[in-house]
């Protein structure tokens, strides 16, 4: 959808395999270009007037035999779907900070080109953040787009598989499938990145999936990059504010 952008697809398959792919493919990437002359970004919004850049992820839970326990033997959503749809609307927002990590992150959320802003749900809809492919029972999945594309795989695969797993723990129930454009609807995330990291560092349910630690050290290495950030006077301060103010 914008300049030089290009979609990759990787196959389904286990979640840590997965995201050693996806860490494999971008350094890869990035070394091909160079050799190029040219250069590869996964910033999430690279240029302020097109799309940004995304990563959908597609996730379901099989058993130990290898059923998706996301369908009834009837091939009806289980219960267990619904949780898992509910843990993801009620603790996307303290896990956000893995999903949007940069400053720039937030920028990508300003414009919907295919890149919802909202916690709402529904089948083969784009306009949800979280998508439920049209498939087979057996493929039941849900496709969480709201990740950007300049996610570090491994946290952001652990983040949405928490929040589910939370759901379906706490048997939780997801609001009523969205209807239409969920463009119009309220914007469910957070603005910038100081919120995120506030609801991070406060979140209990991050905490214990994650760890104290863990949850300690990742807000704190957030807050000194925006602290950095901070120190740079942008070309708006110099071209808009310098004498207008």
């Amino acid at each position: 959808m914008g300049p030089a952008q290009l979609e990759i697809n990787f196959k389904h398959g286990n979640a840590l395999d997965l995201a050693d792919q996806v860490f494999l493919f971008k350094r890869t990437l990035r070394e091909a270009a160079i050799l190029h002359e040219m250069h590869a970004t996964f910033l999430a919004k690279p240029y302020s007037e097109e799309a940004g850049s995304s990563l959908h992820l597609h996730q379901s839970v099989l058993d130990k035999h290898g059923h998706n326990i996301f369908s009834n033997e009837d091939g009806q959503a289980s219960d267990l779907f619904y949780g898992y749809l509910g843990g993801l609307q009620r603790h996307m927002p303290d896990a956000m900070l893995m999903f949007a990590p940069y400053v720039n992150s937030y920028r990508r959320f300003l414009n919907p080109w295919s890149s919802p802003v909202n916690l709402a749900w529904a089948t083969d809809n784009r306009t949800v953040g979280l998508r439920v492919p049209d498939s087979p029972p057996d493929a039941r999945r849900v496709e969480n787009r709201l990740a950007g594309s300049d996610v570090n795989p491994y946290l952001v695969i652990a983040a949405t598989l928490a929040c589910g797993y939370l759901g379906m723990v706490d048997a939780l129930r997801p609001t009523d499938e969205a209807v239409g454009s969920a463009y119009s609807g309220d914007f469910d995330l957070h603005r910038h990145i100081l919120s995120a990291i506030d609801a991070m560092r406060d979140s209990d349910a991050m905490r214990s999936m994650l760890g104290e630690e863990f949850v300690t050290l990742y807000t704190a290495l957030k807050d000194a990059e925006y602290r950095e950030f901070q120190e740079i006077i942008t070309p708006y301060e110099r071209e808009v504010l310098m004498f207008s103010v």
